[in-house]
């Protein structure tokens, strides 16, 4: 079950972590965050070219990523990676969005 992006407020935040987090193992070009980000998150959560791309350059205008041009496999691309910046950003939403998993669980229930 794929989740839209726009189908909650409770998602704002989410593709910027999910873009960030999969920047921070490797360079990648658009269309391959899209898979990754469906891959790592089990079809749970599938974002579209057309929410990844406008991101991705917001990002880069804040100084959390850089990029590259380059040629594969015979067309052009434009390769994404994290800056410093970006890293620190990436920490500092990872502890939020913790803090609010472990808030759920808690609410739910959960022992530990």
């Amino acid at each position: 079950m794929g989740t839209s992006t726009n189908s909650s407020h409770f998602m704002n935040g989410v593709p910027e972590l999910l873009i960030l987090r999969q920047l921070a193992g490797q360079e990648m070009y658009g269309y391959q965050l899209v898979r990754a980000i469906q891959a790592s998150t089990r079809d749970a959560i599938r974002l579209s070219e057309g929410c990844v791309y406008p991101l991705l350059h917001s990002l880069q205008r804040k100084g959390w990523l850089s990029s590259r041009r380059a040629i594969a496999d015979g067309r052009p691309r434009v390769y994404y990676r994290l800056t410093p910046k970006g890293r620190g950003r990436l920490e500092k939403m990872t502890g939020q969005w913790d803090g609010l998993a472990s808030a759920i669980r808690h609410a739910l229930g959960a022992t530990s």
